[in-house]
């Protein structure tokens, strides 16, 4: 199971939930193998390059497969022909938070903030073009405020920047800075989605703390290179699903603040070419050129 991030990673932390029951339905153990370079490209590259057999699957997820066709133009892979999309198996809000120092304690007290000292916030992320990268544009773009972007190796750097007060914000997949909300090291502004999240329902959505167009959310799913046969795609699936389907792994990805969510093949290929073209949109809305 090929990962294009680093270890503690919000992806990573959720697919080493999943893979222990979803290796028992399959009948043999998974190996994670994070590869983590390019904004998750080296990885998912790799894994349209392997041998469709069914024994490489890739960990999809929203930045290396419909976000960096948008800001790479050198792309190394297809995302829309070079994988198969097996299923959905979460989805989750972005979060976003500030360091415990900064005085703000809303999204409007960030904003102005930002007004006083453009470009003098640091907004940390995963790395270019990740989704946490993306979610901090589009809030920039917005709301006509500049920060200065910090990338870094993943979000197991980029939200511990925050913790510590190197970066003073950030805007990335829930389940990186939660512990630290709730923890008191970090304070929770807004989420990205159209609704609420379960894990912390009393913060507000973007839209709800003043800038109603705003929407950024994660998604997570498995991929096969093409090729695969159906039969191997369906069994898969089928497993994907009776994992998803166990209270245990259910309450544990509700727990890091995500949702559990499955789908067949076709459905999930559609709502990937969907969501490839919204964030061709995103992307040209926050002002993102590809290079």
């Amino acid at each position: 199971m090929i990962l294009p991030q680093s270890p503690g990673s919000a992806t990573d932390v959720l697919v080493r939930l999943v893979a222990p029951k979803l290796g028992e339905a399959l009948g043999q153990p998974l190996v994670i193998d994070n590869r983590a370079a390019a904004g998750g490209l080296l990885g998912a590259d790799i894994a349209a390059k392997s041998a469709p057999d069914g024994y490489t699957v890739l960990v999809g997820a929203t930045a290396w497969i419909t976000v960096a066709p948008h800001t790479h133009k050198a792309m190394p892979y297809d995302p829309l022909v070079d994988f198969l999309p097996v299923s959905l198996f979460a989805e989750g809000q972005n979060l976003l938070v500030v360091t415990a120092a900064l005085p703000a304690n809303s999204l409007q007290e960030l904003i102005a903030l930002m007004k006083a000292k453009p470009g003098e916030l640091n907004m940390a992320s995963a790395g270019v073009a990740s989704s946490s990268h993306l979610a901090g544009l589009l809030l920039t773009s917005l709301a006509g405020v500049k920060a200065l972007h910090v990338p870094y190796k993943g979000a197991g750097a980029s939200v511990p920047a925050v913790v510590t007060g190197e970066a003073h914000w950030t805007f990335t997949p829930m389940q990186g800075p939660l512990p630290h909300v709730r923890a008191g090291k970090l304070r929770p502004l807004a989420v990205g989605g159209a609704s609420r999240s379960p894990a912390l329902p009393d913060v507000p959505t973007v839209a709800e703390a003043g800038i109603p167009e705003y929407f950024s959310a994660t998604w997570y799913g498995f991929m096969v290179p093409k090729g695969t046969q159906g039969a191997i795609v369906e069994r898969l699936n089928g497993a994907i699903r009776t994992t998803m389907e166990t209270r245990e792994v259910r309450e544990l990805i509700l727990n890091q603040g995500a949702e559990p969510r499955t789908n067949t093949p076709a459905e999930f290929a559609r709502f990937v070419r969907d969501e490839y073209g919204r964030i061709g949109k995103v992307a040209k809305l926050a002002g993102i050129v590809a290079e």
